[in-house]
């Protein structure tokens, strides 16, 4: 029996030779997830689209590995201006995690201008015990 588990799910595939996200017993750690629409894998252009998009992505991924949001402990987020997309983000983060007292921890990176994207993130679980 492997150690290491490749996770996909439906909506969501990378180009290159690599899954959605790799568990090795209780941690998931995601790849690289983008803003399209898992059910249909269009990119829509707008940032707030993009990033409800994110946070479906976020739970289709740890779902398939068997998790909830609740086991996820910390998020990276890139985005294009950091500044003006906090505001979508902290809309979405806050109806996902609406504990206070028990979020994610999150940090957030800027994106290259020319990025086809205007956010992407990876993530790490716990699930289980």
């Amino acid at each position: 029996m492997a150690k290491r588990k490749s996770i996909n799910y439906p909506g969501f595939k990378h180009e290159n030779p690599i899954p959605n996200a790799s568990r090795i017993g209780n941690i998931l750690m995601s790849s690289i997830i983008s803003g399209r629409d898992p059910a249909t894998s269009q990119m829509p252009p707008e940032l707030d689209a993009q990033v409800t998009n994110i946070f479906k992505q976020i739970k289709l991924c740890v779902e398939a590995a068997g998790g909830t949001v609740d086991d996820i402990i910390k998020v990276n987020f890139w985005m294009k201006d950091p500044a003006t997309g906090r505001k979508a983000l902290n809309g979405e983060w806050s109806t996902m995690f609406p504990d206070p007292e028990s979020r994610p921890a999150r940090h957030t990176l800027a994106l290259p201008q020319n990025a086809a994207n205007h956010v992407t993130c990876d993530f790490t679980a716990v699930i289980g015990g």
